[in-house]
């Protein structure tokens, strides 16, 4: 490998992992918070893009679809909160099957409404093209370079707020004993609802910044699903600082094995998935239960 495409490939691996993160963040928000696998994230993921793209054809504005997929999204997910998770909170098998449910309907009902069609993205004009790095040598496009900062911002914003404000410590609190929150006068209830709502909004923005990296199309849930799945179990299950470092690995691993051995690049980040959960079934940064 030539150090142009070595370059390359690393770059390309850490904008993957910036997608995989803003992606996964939403999920390990959601089961740290209330302890429930959503299996429909992928879903939520895919209806944000698909809702994006929408608004964003009609209005001409990258930056309105993006709103109006978290927005969207995060009503979608305060509904199926609020509908069908909150009457079986604590029943693990029950929230699973429900979430798959859910996930292979909204697949349906998508396909039904947007067809089995791709659909691109056009960001806005400033994040579009290419520059050249001149550290590096090489030419790489805009729009990778803004994922990657926007997943960097979304990190520390997100770390913020759940360290330095009352509706982090609150949420923190409630991760660990929820009944003594409880006690002294907070609706928890409430709280997870909010986290809930957030963790999908999430996904559906992720939606539309993934969307503009590759495209959207039917299938796209299950892809990002899967990739969200490796990520917390790999980081740990409702490890913020997990998220990130997962989200690294397993894009650069995702991203060396296409280009060194791509015949068998599909299996490597179950490999890693493997070899993390030999040495530490909690995850890289998980806590033992």
């Amino acid at each position: 490998m030539t150090w142009p495409q070595f370059v390359t490939v690393t770059l390309n691996g850490l904008t993957l992992a910036a997608l995989y993160f803003v992606v996964a963040i939403g999920f390990t928000l959601i089961f740290g918070v209330l302890r429930v696998v959503n299996l429909a994230h992928g879903s939520l993921y895919l209806f944000g893009g698909y809702v994006g793209w929408s608004v964003a054809d009609r209005s001409g504005s990258w930056l309105l679809g993006a709103l109006a997929a978290f927005l969207v999204a995060g009503l979608a997910g305060l509904v199926l909160e609020l509908g069908l998770l909150r009457p079986l909170h604590g029943q693990d098998l029950r929230e699973a099957l429900v979430t798959i449910g859910v996930s292979i309907i909204a697949a349906d009902l998508m396909l039904a409404k947007w067809g089995g069609f791709t659909y691109d993205f056009s960001p806005p004009e400033a994040i579009t093209g290419g520059v050249r790095i001149p550290v590096l040598g090489i030419g790489y496009p805009k729009y990778r370079l803004f994922v990657l900062a926007f997943a960097l911002a979304l990190g520390v914003v997100l770390w913020m707020v759940l360290t330095r404000t009352r509706l982090g410590i609150t949420v923190r609190a409630a991760i660990d004993d929820r009944d003594i929150v409880a006690a002294v006068g907070i609706d928890v209830q409430r709280v997870f609802a909010a986290m809930f709502a957030i963790g999908a909004g999430l996904a559906g923005l992720a939606g539309v910044v993934g969307g503009s990296v590759l495209s959207i199309s039917s299938g796209e849930d299950a892809r990002y699903l899967l990739a969200s799945l490796i990520v917390v179990i790999v980081g740990g299950m409702g490890s913020l600082p997990g998220t990130a470092v997962a989200a690294i690995l397993v894009a650069l691993v995702e991203q060396y094995s296409l280009a060194l051995f791509p015949t068998y690049a599909a299996i490597v980040s179950f490999l890693l998935m493997v070899l993390v959960l030999a040495v530490r079934p909690q995850g890289l940064f998980g806590r033992p239960a």
